[in-house]
């Protein structure tokens, strides 16, 4: 019996932290089942804003990860995965950490969550700007560009279906962070496969984006005519 009460209050926590938001990426079950097992860990003085900042700070690393491994050695390039760790804690402990300690801010969390990703990612897509070479800089301000275009159609989404999720099928800001960072190892371990593997991933990103908008576009068009 005492074994049952614990997994239905470990239920409805899990329920109660990630109740404003719907997950379908593939690392969803062991994201969330290591956020609740980190969220009564944190320490009462630190805030859900102190996090979101933790989490800036943390792409803030891998810009100058790509910074030092531009004028002194592509090794450091590994800083950027301590980054993308950093990022992780901050970005997905957050607006949890609110919901779980029952205090959330749901505008406001959400308008400063998009803020503080967009701000992520133009210093991630600044930082690889730096690195590239021999024109290959198109890429980052593709990346970014795209990225960019992901968080409208989740906001747009999220207007239209009243469902908020960051997720593009499978794939989510957590699978992005570890595609990343196999692309920075392989970056260190065999030097210039970085402008090949960010332009794939950058095509990639093309592609779900299209497919996102177009589906994006018929739950529009089936709400325009449900509406009629």
């Amino acid at each position: 019996m005492g074994k049952e009460t614990q997994i239905e209050g470990h239920s409805a926590i899990v329920q109660r932290t990630f109740s404003d938001r719907q997950r379908t990426n593939i690392l969803k079950r062991a994201e969330q089942l290591t956020i609740v097992f980190l969220l009564p860990k944190v320490p009462k003085f630190i805030s859900p804003n102190a996090l979101t900042l933790l989490g800036t700070l943390g792409s803030g690393l891998v810009f100058l990860a790509f910074v030092l491994g531009t004028y002194f050695a592509n090794w450091y390039l590994l800083l950027g995965i301590i980054g993308l760790a950093i990022n992780w804690l901050g970005d997905s402990l957050d607006g949890r950490l609110a919901y779980y300690r029952n205090v959330p801010r749901r505008w406001y969390g959400f308008a400063l969550d998009i803020i503080a990703d967009w701000i992520g990612i133009v210093l991630i897509g600044f930082g690889y700007y730096i690195y590239a070479k021999n024109g290959t800089q198109i890429v980052a301000f593709a990346f970014v560009a795209l990225y960019g275009w992901s968080i409208i159609i989740s906001q747009l989404r999220y207007k239209i279906t009243n469902e908020y999720s960051i997720d593009s099928g499978a794939v989510g800001p957590t699978e992005l962070r570890f595609i990343i960072a196999f692309i920075l190892i392989i970056e260190v371990l065999f030097p210039g496969s970085i402008k090949y593997l960010a332009g794939l991933i950058t095509i990639i990103l093309l592609v779900i984006n299209i497919i996102d908008s177009l589906k994006l576009l018929r739950l529009g068009d089936l709400k325009d005519k449900n509406h009629n």
